[in-house]
């Protein structure tokens, strides 16, 4: 089981993200490339929040074939081309994750090489074993 740090002599993160999560020894560890909008056929959704949508269906896919689930995600790292987005991946990342909030890097970019493509959310996840 991993731990949920807050630490209320630093300044609280926005929409309650943890300052850290610790991961217990011997857990498994998944690294999660960066995932992106792009449907199944290949195309990428016009609007954003289907973007996060399928982003975050393309992450619950790899943790199931790792036997895992979001409760084992220790973090996110999440890149858009325009700071307006985040308020669509807060929206998404909050119905699916509830009231666990793994630590989070945002990061805005210029672009990203496939056209289209709005925001990028790579993953870590951590299962104790």
């Amino acid at each position: 089981m991993t731990t949920h740090t807050l630490n209320d002599r630093i300044c609280a993160h926005s929409h309650n993200a943890a300052h850290a999560m610790e991961v217990p020894p011997n857990a498994r560890l998944l690294f999660c490339n960066g995932q992106v909008g792009t449907r199944l056929d290949g195309t990428v959704p016009e609007a954003t929040l289907e973007q996060v949508e399928v982003i975050f269906e393309r992450i619950r896919l790899i943790l199931t074939a790792s036997n895992m689930t979001f409760e084992d995600v220790v973090k996110f790292t999440v890149y858009v081309t325009d700071k307006a987005i985040l308020d669509d991946y807060f929206r998404v990342r909050g119905r699916i994750m509830g009231n666990r909030s793994p630590p989070a890097t945002l990061l805005v970019v210029n672009k990203f090489p496939r056209p289209g493509v709005e925001i990028e959310i790579e993953t870590i996840a951590a299962k104790a074993a």
